[in-house]
């Protein structure tokens, strides 16, 4: 059925994506801070928090969007988002913050399985590639 196999590729590019975010942000030997708290975890035992919110589909696989948040902040504190908003200022600025939220609200996207496929095949190597790069 097409529209399981959607939700397949969307829950695979939603793991591909996440371990992209987090290795991405990680150091050489595989570390990573809480956008929202600062505490720094292995980047398997780190989330990929979105700054505006996952159900947002235009946003949901922005980079701009996601950076490493560790459970505490991601689950039990809500996505700690007035923290993350400061974080995220610091790191590309309040204009690009507000195109983000921008995105979020008045964009609607959605994915063929086509564009699903193709993005999954991107990050993966993209994966692959900083594995290989920080020796993880």
């Amino acid at each position: 059925k097409a529209s399981e196999r959607t939700l397949n590729l969307k829950d695979k590019l939603d793991r591909v994506f996440s371990l992209f975010i987090r290795l991405k942000y990680s150091d050489a030997n595989g570390y990573c801070r809480c956008i929202s708290c600062g505490k720094v975890h292995y980047y398997k035992d780190i989330q990929n928090g979105h700054y505006m919110s996952r159900r947002y589909m235009s946003t949901r696989f922005d980079e701009n969007n996601c950076r490493p948040q560790c459970v505490a902040c991601n689950i039990f504190n809500q996505g700690n988002i007035q923290m993350y908003r400061i974080g995220l200022i610091k790191q590309i600025g309040e204009q690009a913050v507000n195109m983000v939220e921008v995105k979020a609200r008045t964009s609607v996207a959605r994915y063929s399985d086509f564009e699903y496929r193709t993005l999954i095949k991107y990050y993966s190597v993209l994966v692959d590639k900083l594995k290989k790069d920080k020796g993880l």
